[in-house]
């Protein structure tokens, strides 16, 4: 899934690499859908090219771009009953994921995610609680600091189980998920726009608000999923930052050591 900033960008560089040995007729590419972004007074933001400025709907979106752009028909067409949905930005996340998969599989479950410890109470990352007695993630930015510290009797964080972006879905799952309306998570972002004079406006700090569907929201849908405790060094190497923790530098080091281990 590509956002309409990344798509030609994305095609280009899997065309250039000719897709790095894989079949081209294998690689489904689609769009995922955009909203419109609001400024601090709730009003519509103009972009450069004089169209309201939108940006991506948040990995939750995924399910509705599925549907739409023909990829789940694409799907039940070749025959697929499992689907690995895992975030770019995880350089040792397992894309085919046999243990996750033999675990879900075997408890007769539709979905099921890994997931890692939490390094720290402050470490940005959404964690797994139940909410009536269903699975759900809260964003780092929807949790209170205070909460987030709280530990049980052996010192292990209360809200420390990670979500990581390493989901498996059952068909039957993705078309549930696709017929159902995600609830939206607000993002303060830096957005450049056109004044009213027409002018180009660049931001130098957060101010528009991005409107998200995160796709672990789509858990609840279900009455049970499997959840798979990983390893950091094994299972989470995301870069998320330019420099210093998360970065390419700390995610490189941690994918050379894995496979210097294995």
């Amino acid at each position: 899934m590509t956002s309409n900033e990344n798509n030609n960008d994305t095609v280009e560089f899997l065309e250039e690499n000719n897709y790095f040995g894989y079949p081209k007729k294998d690689v489904y590419i689609f769009e995922q859908g955009e909203l419109p972004l609001l400024n601090e007074q709730g009003k519509l933001l103009i972009g450069s090219n004089g169209l309201i400025k939108e940006a991506s709907n948040g990995n939750g979106g995924i399910f509705n771009s599925m549907l739409k752009k023909g990829v789940i028909d694409d799907m039940q067409k070749r025959g697929i009953e499992w689907i690995f949905i895992g975030s770019v930005d995880n350089i040792l996340l397992k894309y085919v994921d046999v243990l996750l998969l033999g675990l879900t599989a075997s408890k007769g479950n539709q979905i099921g995610t890994r997931t890692v410890l939490k390094r720290s109470p402050d470490e940005k990352v959404g964690v797994l609680c139940k909410q009536n007695n269903k699975v759900k993630v809260i964003e780092y930015t929807e949790l209170p600091k205070d909460i987030a510290s709280i530990t049980d009797d052996n010192g292990e964080l209360i809200f420390g189980e990670s979500h990581i972006m390493c989901n498996l879905f059952n068909i039957n799952a993705i078309k549930k998920a696709s017929t159902k309306e995600l609830e939206y998570h607000i993002a303060f972002k830096k957005c450049d726009y056109l004044n009213k004079n027409g002018k180009l406006v660049e931001s130098k700090k957060p101010n528009a608000y991005k409107f998200e569907q995160f796709i672990f929201d789509s858990f609840k849908l279900f009455d049970n999923i499997s959840i798979l405790r990983g390893k950091r060094e094994e299972d989470f190497a995301p870069v998320k930052n330019m420099e210093g923790e998360d970065s390419p530098e700390t995610a490189k080091k941690l994918y050379e050591n894995y496979w210097k281990n294995k």
